[in-house]
């Protein structure tokens, strides 16, 4: 297995691992991320057949984080291993790959989020060393 930074060529498969994670997921946030790469990477893990196996994207944040003292800021906007790859190493993988891209740009901290609900995210972000800092429920109310 291995774990390189996405790029145009692997669209198709990024996009495919997206919709698994993110069902409305849109491509056009893949060209975004292209776009700017100095703020967006993500990183896709292949077996050695060259099969897309998962994926991670993460953005470089300057606005106040929950949980963290300095700015920037890497975050983890998503992570996702194919079932039938999990518990091997990939997602270890791909937030090392997270974490080193985050100190080159300058982070000295990694954030992630889950939905409250979401246990496998949380006992996932736990064994790969992340530690819960806060939990909110986010409110909103229309006034127009």
């Amino acid at each position: 297995m291995h774990v390189v930074p996405a790029t145009s060529s692997d669209r198709g498969d990024w996009a495919t691992l997206r919709r698994a994670l993110w069902p409305d997921a849109e491509d056009g946030d893949i060209a975004r991320m292209l776009r700017e790469p100095a703020r967006f990477i993500a990183f896709i893990a292949r077996e050695t057949n060259g099969s897309a196996i998962g994926f991670a994207e993460a953005s470089l944040r300057h606005d106040y984080v929950n949980g963290c003292d300095t700015s920037p800021v890497g975050f983890l906007e998503g992570i996702y291993v194919v079932p039938l790859f999990r518990r091997r190493g990939v997602a270890t993988s791909l937030v090392h790959a997270v974490e080193q891209w985050s100190l080159v740009q300058g982070a000295s901290e990694l954030a992630s989020d889950a939905l409250i609900d979401n246990g496998n995210s949380h006992r996932m972000h736990a064994a790969l060393g992340f530690q819960e800092t806060e939990r909110v429920v986010c409110f909103r109310k229309r006034i127009g």
